[in-house]
């Protein structure tokens, strides 16, 4: 798909009539089919009320995480959606037991701190022992030698993301999902800042069990958040963070101990946000439109873009938090200029929006929808703001 066909999806995303919007890595933009998405849930609610869990919204987790699959490279029924990764994460630690020897979860400090709470916090509490990698000086990465020689024939999980959520540098997933392979290590890749942005293939990489969400680059909006699990892993882990949805037969009300499901809705919980789940479904369904064939055009579209504010920000003499280089580098760019939080606070007064982060400074994102023009006047609103 050429950049002109990219553009030509702007239409469909209201903000983008009236700002620049360049913060997709934390909020993407709502489509506007997602107001009717909204109603249609109101109306099936109005029109049929406790009917409707039989008429479409009981199986609803599963069939949105259906259309979560392909941007994965996941195969059909092996998606679940929760409302959010620190869910999905739970959910996992506590389908692991961490009262042998294998008891070590494996991290490296450039993970969300929600994510590094959930673990410190609950798998702490049920034994597991954490390791973290720490980041590289600059907190662009991390040592992969490191983390590859902290995984060993001790380590029960290896969560880690596939893009870092500050300084957006990609990780080498296929030597980590060897590494845990080469152990017997479990590896749950967070691909939060990836999907919807960069080339994601799950099976090729033999990765078992991968958390995410559709706010960011999938246009889903809050509350969609999503777990992947492999077929053949899937049927071996018996999640004490559970609930009655992952019963299989959840009418019967039966008591304790749960007898589990065999198909994804085996990590599932209590009642699911079904009003999140219809955003969730118009986002992805733009998405996936904008990327027919492939997410080539849309990643060739960010690197493009994400080098065009590298090199602005270079030439500029700001200092980058962001990796240079390609292939290690996912849809965002980090600039820690002066004056960093007026200078987001001011550029969001603007309508030019962007967000800052401390150890980042403002960041900057493009999507498939963002025009070149759009940075261009991102910089030139930048200089004005500095007095430069």
């Amino acid at each position: 798909m050429t950049d002109d066909q990219l553009l030509s999806f702007r239409s469909r995303y209201p903000i983008l009539e009236r700002t620049k919007y360049l913060v997709s890595h934390s909020l993407g933009a709502v489509p506007r089919s997602t107001a009717g998405a909204m109603a249609e849930f109101y109306e099936l609610w109005a029109r049929r009320g406790v009917r409707a869990w039989h008429e479409g919204w009981w199986e609803m987790s599963s069939e949105v995480g259906d259309l979560v699959a392909p941007f994965l490279g996941a195969a059909p029924g092996s998606v679940l959606m929760l409302p959010n990764v620190t869910t999905a994460e739970a959910v996992i630690i506590s389908a692991f037991d961490y009262s042998g020897a294998r008891n070590r979860i494996v991290m490296v400090e450039g993970e969300f701190p929600s994510v590094r709470y959930v673990h410190h916090g609950l798998a702490g509490r049920l034994g597991a022992e954490i390791v973290e990698i720490e980041a590289r000086a600059g907190g662009i990465g991390f040592d992969l030698e490191r983390l590859l020689a902290a995984i060993d024939e001790r380590t029960a999980l290896v969560p880690i993301s596939h893009v870092l959520f500050e300084s957006s540098f990609l990780i080498d997933v296929t030597a980590i999902a060897k590494r845990c392979r080469e152990t017997g290590a479990t590896m749950v890749l967070d691909v939060f800042q990836s999907a919807g942005i960069v080339p994601i293939d799950l099976q090729a990489w033999d990765v078992p069990i991968a958390v995410g969400g559709v706010l960011k680059w999938l246009c889903g909006g809050p509350g969609g958040g999503y777990l992947h699990v492999s077929e053949p892993l899937r049927k071996k882990l018996r999640p004490s963070l559970t609930g009655w949805m992952a019963h299989e037969s959840p009418f019967d009300f039966a008591p304790p101990p749960i007898q589990y499901r065999n198909d994804i809705m085996r990590f599932g919980l209590g009642t699911p946000p079904i009003p999140a789940l219809y955003a969730a479904r118009e986002g992805l369904r733009n998405v996936s439109e904008a990327a027919a064939g492939g997410m080539g055009a849309i990643r060739a579209k960010s690197l493009r873009q994400t080098r065009r504010i590298l090199e602005e920000a270079t030439r500029r003499g700001f200092e980058i938090g962001t990796s240079l280089e390609d292939e290690s580098r996912g849809g965002t760019v980090s600039i820690r200029l002066p004056r960093a939080e007026e200078v987001a606070s001011e550029l969001n007064a603007r309508d030019i929006v962007c967000d800052y982060r401390p150890r980042s400074g403002v960041r900057l994102s493009p999507h498939f929808y963002t025009a070149d023009t759009e940075i261009d006047a991102a910089f030139e609103a930048i200089d004005e703001i500095l007095g430069l």
